[in-house]
């Protein structure tokens, strides 16, 4: 069996995570009516026993216990991640996948990239060793960042490159979120520019998603849905534009944005989820 890691970095990412492993829950139980934990859900999870071995994983084929998700979040403001711990998620994930700070980066690439890239590296790779340690088979790394935000562009490309010089051999995706051109962070062009460079050195495949083309499209699918087009097969409810009817409990500002985000990423894995189904 094949496993992949995702590895969240700063609050876009997070956020965007989050909505990955609602979605990806919901999804797969949408078509594993029986509850087993089975080749597809290893992918992504593993399959604890909590009352009897606290690391121990379960074997594909059995009873669902209390499903892991194979992350590593990380943080230099905690707001996000303490929702995510206050939240649906909470009993999911264990304080050796978490890595936050208090402070932030300030919207600077340099102070995540070099100030917390340092302060932390041994930390992170810590953490990211244990999850890859976790795995029977590691296929791929799944970095989650913006390229605006001071972490998200900074750490998150510090994060990068030490999976590039831990883990050589595995393949590293990188879903980047671009900020618009009204971006209101004036330092954002900067840590762009500076993340980009980071990304064609270090990662081997890079999603780009643009902040300004999420806005249009939940805009269209939302126009679509209450009948701006005709035949539109669009529900007003769909987990492409809501989060309602699954983990999270009232939908927030940005969940429209971030499921697109998070479909994209279910989507190009569909064939490692739904494999044994």
């Amino acid at each position: 069996m094949t496993q992949s890691v995702v590895v969240q970095v700063g609050q876009c990412g997070n956020q965007v995570g989050c909505r990955f492993w609602d979605l990806a829950l919901r999804e797969h139980a949408h078509v594993n009516k029986k509850g087993l934990y089975d080749e597809a859900l290893s992918s992504f999870f593993r399959n604890m026993i909590l009352w009897k071995v606290p690391h121990a994983t379960v074997c594909a084929g059995l009873i669902l216990t209390h499903l892991n998700p194979q992350a590593v979040l990380v943080d230099m403001e905690e707001g996000v991640v303490n929702e995510i711990l206050q939240g649906p998620l909470r009993e999911m994930f264990d304080s050796t996948q978490l890595l936050t700070d208090v402070s932030g980066s300030g919207n600077n690439w340099a102070v995540g990239h070099m100030t917390y890239g340092s302060a932390y590296r041994e930390q992170i790779v810590d953490k990211l060793r244990k999850a890859a340690e976790h795995c029977d088979c590691l296929q791929c790394f799944f970095l989650i960042h913006s390229m605006g935000g001071g972490t998200g562009s900074g750490l998150g490309t510090r994060v990068l490159s030490l999976l590039e010089e831990e883990f050589p051999e595995v393949c590293r995706i990188v879903t980047s979120i671009y900020p618009s051109a009204e971006d209101d962070v004036i330092t954002s062009p900067y840590n762009s520019v500076l993340a980009m460079r980071e990304l064609t050195e270090h990662a081997d495949c890079v999603l780009p998603v643009e902040n300004q083309s999420l806005v249009d499209i939940v805009d269209k699918i939302k126009h679509m849905s209450h009948g701006g087009k005709p035949g539109s097969a669009i529900k007003r409810d769909s987990t492409i534009i809501s989060g309602q009817g699954g983990l999270s409990g009232t939908e927030k500002p940005f969940d429209a944005m971030n499921n697109i985000v998070a479909n994209l990423l279910l989507n190009i894995t569909s064939e490692v989820l739904l494999k044994q189904v």
